[in-house]
C-alpha cells in the first residue's frame, strides 16, 4: 500500500464529515473545534495555523479582545475590590499585598485567558462567525416585505 503524503491526508480530512462539538467541550480544553483532538495552541495563547490531525487552517479564528474584556470583568474586577476592602479594613504593610493581593490578581487574571480564548475560537467555528457582509438584496420582513439591497461601490 502507497503511504499517504501529509498533503493527502489533509485532503482526505476535509472531504470527511465530522460530528457537531461543543465550543464548551472543546475550547476549555484547548481542542480542534472539528475534530476534538488536534491542539489550538502552540504556546499559552498563540494559536498554531493550522490542526496536526484534521488539519483545519485556523485562519478564521480572531477573538481579538474578547479574552481579555472577560478576564477583566469577571477576573480582575474582584480582585480589585479584595485588594481596596483589605487595604481599608486592615490597613496592612505592603508585605501582605504582595503575598495575598498579587497572588490573587495573577490567578484570577491569567488562568482564564486560554480557556476563554480556546471557547471563543471553537465558538467562531461552531456558530459560522465571520464579517458581515449583504451580498445580494435582503428581504428581513418576508418575501412581501421592503428589500434591502446592496449599496453601489462609489470607487
Amino acid at each position: 500500500m502507497p503511504q499517504q503524503t501529509v498533503t493527502d491526508q489533509a485532503a482526505e480530512a476535509s472531504e470527511r464529515e465530522w460530528p457537531k462539538r461543543e465550543p464548551i467541550q472543546t475550547g476549555i480544553r484547548g481542542r480542534c473545534p472539528r475534530c476534538g483532538e488536534g491542539h489550538l495552541f502552540k504556546g499559552f495563547l498563540t494559536l498554531r495555523e493550522e490542526c496536526e490531525v484534521c488539519g483545519l487552517s485556523y485562519a478564521f479564528a480572531d477573538p481579538a479582545d474578547g479574552p481579555a474584556f472577560f478576564v477583566i470583568c469577571f477576573g480582575c474586577v474582584p480582585a480589585v475590590v479584595f485588594a481596596l476592602t483589605l487595604q481599608i479594613k486592615f490597613d496592612p504593610p505592603t508585605w501582605v499585598h504582595l503575598f495575598t493581593t498579587l497572588p490573587f490578581l495573577l490567578l484570577t487574571c491569567l488562568l482564564p485567558l486560554r480557556p476563554l480564548k480556546g471557547w471563543l475560537v471553537c465558538s467562531q467555528y461552531f456558530f459560522k462567525a465571520g464579517e458581515g457582509r449583504i451580498a445580494e438584496p435582503w428581504y428581513p420582513y418576508g418575501p412581501a416585505g421592503p428589500a434591502v439591497a446592496v449599496p453601489e461601490r462609489q470607487w
